[in-house]
């Protein structure tokens, strides 16, 4: 088979394109496959798709496409333009490429392959392009993506935030629970920054709402009421966030026992923070052991942790009335306590009732969003962190978007 011919089936080209010339450069290691078409063939237009004699050519392009076997491998063509008497004159499109790349749809998709395992700075290296054309790539597959998504809402959404930087910066994250993808990012945890999520699709569409999953900061909470047709019946308090706020409790029960304790040379809680932390059940031996002693002392510290094992049970009841008999009875023993931290812990909840106890309507957490978190924290870390914002939602979008990324003329896991 000569090489026109042999080309011609590995890059896929059928009538009316041809391949006219191959040139092989040994020194340089490449190929440069060169295509034309036939004359007297119609192209239609990009926009109406109604066929045309050929107006024009572009000037020549060339698109990288996948390696013949060590050599690089580019394609040559000028591309045919048709002129519509209703959108004037426009490129056809071409068969291999999407207009404005310079890779074949078979090479964008080896690389989302790629770029899906490796950091850009090492998929640049194994597909023998700049940081940058890997980039451009990874931008496009997204773009793409979001693009064939459309604008679906999702039935139940999680709401929580990315801290991105040092200093308090932050992203607002609004996440699809059902399908576990990160659906918008938006900048800082403001009001706005979710409010403007919820303005892209309006207050009708905001309706079909069904569950909203957040912590209880006010910005959000403010965003969900004035955005969503009856959000209070749909927000749900994350039981993970709110039992955060009790963990933090204990610690500072902790703190303002070890300070009294040391004063008077008492060294009981020395190295002793992660033991109260830790569920009992990921512990060493060695720290059981060392626990249990902790909690035989009759510490201020463990009737904290006490009171915070107590309080998880209150979402494995399976009607919201008996767990309010749970929560008054828990909250009267958290508020006579005579631990100040732990009162303030227990009133805080307890101003934000309502919504606590919608979980039993709903039952969503926002376990899906705290996973989507850590996935995020890995592709920062992978990438050695991202000095342009920009770029790391970029990166959001490829990893933990759920987006279909390649060509839509490739076949998934056909490539290369």
């Amino acid at each position: 088979m000569e090489s026109k011919e042999l080309y011609r089936h590995l890059l896929g080209i059928n009538e009316p394109w041809t391949v006219e010339r191959v040139d092989l450069d040994m020194t340089q290691g490449r190929v440069d496959v060169y295509v034309g078409h036939t004359k007297g063939v119609r192209f239609a237009c990009p926009e109406c798709g109604q066929e045309h004699a050929v107006y024009d050519h572009s000037a020549e392009r060339v698109w990288r496409h996948l390696d013949s076997c060590q050599f690089m491998t580019y394609l040559h063509a000028t591309p045919p333009r048709v002129s519509c008497s209703l959108h004037g004159v426009r490129q056809a499109r071409l068969p291999w490429a999407d207009e404005g790349s310079r890779f074949t749809h078979l090479f964008e998709a080896l690389a989302v392959n790629v770029l899906l395992a490796a950091n850009i700075e090492r998929a640049a290296g194994l597909l023998r392009i700049s940081w940058d054309q890997a980039w451009h790539l990874m931008e496009r597959a997204v773009l793409r993506g979001r693009a064939a998504k459309r604008d679906t809402l999702p039935r139940q959404i999680g709401v929580d935030e990315k801290a991105i930087a040092k200093g308090h910066q932050y992203m607002t994250l609004v996440c699809d629970l059902d399908q576990a993808t990160v659906e918008y990012i938006g900048e800082g945890r403001r009001e706005e920054s979710l409010a403007a999520y919820f303005k892209a699709f309006g207050a009708e569409r905001c309706a079909g709402i069904e569950a909203i999953s957040l912590d209880m900061w006010p910005a959000f909470i403010n965003a969900c009421r004035e955005n969503v047709p009856e959000a209070d019946d749909k927000m749900v308090f994350d039981r993970f966030h709110i039992m955060r706020h009790i963990v933090e409790a204990v610690d500072r029960v902790r703190k303002q026992e070890h300070k009294m304790l040391m004063n008077k040379g008492d060294n009981t809680l020395v190295n002793s923070k992660y033991l109260w932390l830790t569920n009992p059940s990921n512990m060493t031996d060695q720290s059981k052991v060392r626990f249990k002693e902790l909690q035989s002392s009759k510490l201020k510290t463990g009737r904290a942790w006490a009171l915070k094992e107590v309080l998880r049970e209150l979402w494995s009841y399976s009607s919201a009335a008996w767990a309010l008999k749970f929560w008054k009875r828990w909250y009267y023993w958290a508020t006579h306590s005579r631990l100040q931290p732990m009162i303030d812990a227990a009133k805080l909840i307890a101003r934000h009732l309502p919504n606590v106890f919608t979980y039993f309507k709903h039952r969503i957490t926002n376990a899906v969003a705290e996973g989507l978190n850590s996935k995020i924290a890995t592709v920062q870390k992978r990438a050695c962190g991202f000095r342009n914002r920009d770029h790391f939602k970029i990166a959001i979008y490829f990893h933990c978007g759920g987006l279909d990324l390649y060509p839509a003329q490739v076949t998934h896991g056909k490539v290369g």
